[in-house]
């Protein structure tokens, strides 16, 4: 993407939908590594999203039926509603297992940690946080100490910097991108999704193994800085970033 909406969840449209599965369970790669094989792209209206030479269409805007979903994203119980249409049939027909769509409103509730909150913020479908920052300078790093080096949608950020010293994101707190301020609230611990080939859906050892043994500490590993928005502007690509 070239720009996007800051909102106080997370940027426009992003991790608003998820998959569940027959108990209402939230679904993600770590269990079923195939869900790496869906693709999805921006369209006038909504997504295309694409497994193999099949397509399937997902507009922006959904109904809100009567009948909400109680479902999780790890311990925080949610609302979510489920995505009316073929849907479920053909999420489930691909990943060989019975799952449903559902989608988050914008208005729905899901806090972020209190001890982590600055305005009382809110969080959309991703793990724990709106957004995700991870510098280019720290990828080359870790690729320099990896056999096969890996792209960075392994680590799933929504925000890349150029420049700047490797993992110095690590202690970033308050900084500005374009016209946006963000705060740094905790660094971000991995686990093993980061080893899902995004293209093959194969399972690996790394990066997990490598990052261990210079990026661990109580038991974790870390890998990118977990960022709230405190201005909801418009971003761009090519923002200059100023550090308070």
């Amino acid at each position: 993407m070239t720009s996007s909406e800051v909102r106080e969840k997370g940027l426009l449209y992003d991790r608003r939908w998820m998959l569940i599965d027959e108990n209402d369970v939230f679904m993600t790669q770590r269990e079923h590594n195939k869900m790496a094989l869906f693709k999805v792209s921006f369209k006038d209206d909504g997504f295309e999203i694409r497994f193999g030479s099949d397509s399937i269409h997902l507009p922006f805007v959904h109904e809100v039926p009567v009948m909400r979903i109680s479902t999780n994203v790890w311990d925080d119980k949610i609302t979510a509603v489920e995505v009316k249409g073929d849907y479920n049939r053909w999420f489930s027909e691909r990943l060989g297992v019975t799952c449903r769509l559902v989608f988050f409103p914008e208005d729905y509730s899901r806090p972020v940690d209190p001890k982590r909150a600055i305005n009382d913020e809110h969080v959309s479908l991703a793990d724990g946080y709106p957004f995700l920052i991870i510098g280019q300078s720290s990828l080359d790093d870790l690729n320099g100490r990896l056999r096969d080096p890996l792209p960075m949608n392994r680590f799933r950020p929504n925000l890349v910097f150029t420049g700047g010293e490797p993992y110095e994101e690590d202690d970033w707190k308050e900084f500005i991108i374009g016209h946006n301020k963000f705060a740094g609230v905790k660094p971000c611990a991995r686990c093993v999704m980061i080893t899902i080939n995004q293209a093959t859906a194969e399972r690996g050892k790394e990066p997990l193994s490598i990052l261990a043994r210079y990026r661990g500490r109580d038991g974790k590993v870390f890998f990118g800085q977990n960022v709230l928005s405190l201005d909801h502007n418009e971003i761009y690509e090519g923002d200059e970033i100023t550090l308070n």
